[in-house]
């Protein structure tokens, strides 16, 4: 059984607050992976440690220069809560153990459409009555988020329609115009 990590996407989509489990150790460092797996600073807000029984632990705060911030604690069993900014409709995380990754995404977000949404392998989306949308990772040490509004989804159809007006304009002068074959 892996641990937890929860993402809750906020409804004007500009942040997410995260509640990540963490065992056995005394740091936890603020940072996202690039492509090449160097280490991001992310700008975090409202950051709390709980230990497991729900009870606050105090914590140090470190900010090295030019590189993520991190807390220090006594060694053990937490969970770090924290609130950090979206950016281009993205939730990324990458964990050292496998985690069962929950994402929640208001009712005005989707990422059910492929051509616009994105989602690293392994995800299962939910879709609620509510039309909030979960999506699970179960044991897995990333994952990637990629989401959509209703916006951006009438464009894409918007889009994909004037492509078809324009290949049929296209295409009718060589249908007029071409020779019966003799």
């Amino acid at each position: 059984m892996g641990l937890n990590a929860t993402y809750i996407v906020q409804p004007n989509g500009t942040s997410y607050a995260a509640a990540v489990d963490i065992t056995d150790v005394s740091t936890y460092q603020f940072a996202n992976a690039d492509i090449l797996g160097e280490n991001i600073p992310v700008s975090v807000t409202n950051v709390s440690l709980a230990a497991r029984n729900g009870t606050p632990v105090n914590f140090n705060w470190t900010t090295p220069w030019n590189g993520p911030s991190f807390i220090s604690f006594p060694e053990g069993n937490y969970t770090v809560s924290y609130v950090a900014p979206l950016q281009d409709n993205q939730v990324q995380g990458s964990f050292i153990d496998q985690y069962n990754v929950n994402v929640t995404l208001p009712a005005q977000y989707d990422v059910r459409n492929p051509l616009l949404a994105g989602l690293s392998p392994g995800a299962s989306i939910t879709r609620f009555a509510d039309n909030t949308t979960q999506v699970t990772w179960n044991e897995t040490t990333s994952f990637s988020l990629r989401f959509y509004d209703q916006a951006r989804e009438d464009l894409l159809y918007l889009f994909g329609e004037f492509m078809v007006i324009l290949a049929i304009v296209l295409l009718i002068p060589f249908f007029l115009f071409q020779r019966p074959q003799q």
